[in-house]
């Protein structure tokens, strides 16, 4: 059967609508939180099946899946948000490509803190987005 994950990734889905979306405004920065483990036993094939094929969609979009930290999680549960989940032994922790070298880390907010504030071209002219052009008569 298609579970939530699958119905996401699907070519209507919302997940893939949202990584294009991201990407198109900008957002190069990515984490993949795989949430609900509880509901799948907290199986490692589970996470790694959706890391993969996560992996080759955001690739698609134009992100580079080796600069993205992918952290299985249980937000109802708590599990590898602040802390080390002890639900998934097998889960050794995320590393991700940077700039600056490579980083690890094991929870979300780790993912988070590994963030880099992105860099604004403060020296350059005043560019805004335009959402449409209204034409008076």
């Amino acid at each position: 059967g298609t579970g939530e994950f699958e119905a996401g990734i699907s070519k209507d889905g919302q997940t893939r609508e949202h990584a294009l979306l991201a990407f198109t405004l900008g957002v190069r920065q990515l984490i993949v939180a795989v949430n609900k483990m509880d509901t799948t036993k907290w199986s490692e094939d589970r996470f790694n099946e959706i890391v993969k094929e996560t992996s080759t969609f955001i690739k698609k979009v134009g992100y580079n899946p080796k600069a993205v930290a992918f952290v299985p999680i249980s937000g109802w549960h708590g599990d590898n948000m602040l802390e080390e989940s002890p639900n998934m032994p097998w889960y050794k922790g995320w590393t991700k490509e940077t700039k600056a070298g490579v980083v690890k880390g094991k929870t979300l907010l780790d993912a988070i803190d590994a963030i880099e504030p992105p860099v604004r071209p403060s020296d350059k002219p005043l560019r805004l987005p335009l959402q449409d052009v209204y034409k008076d008569r």
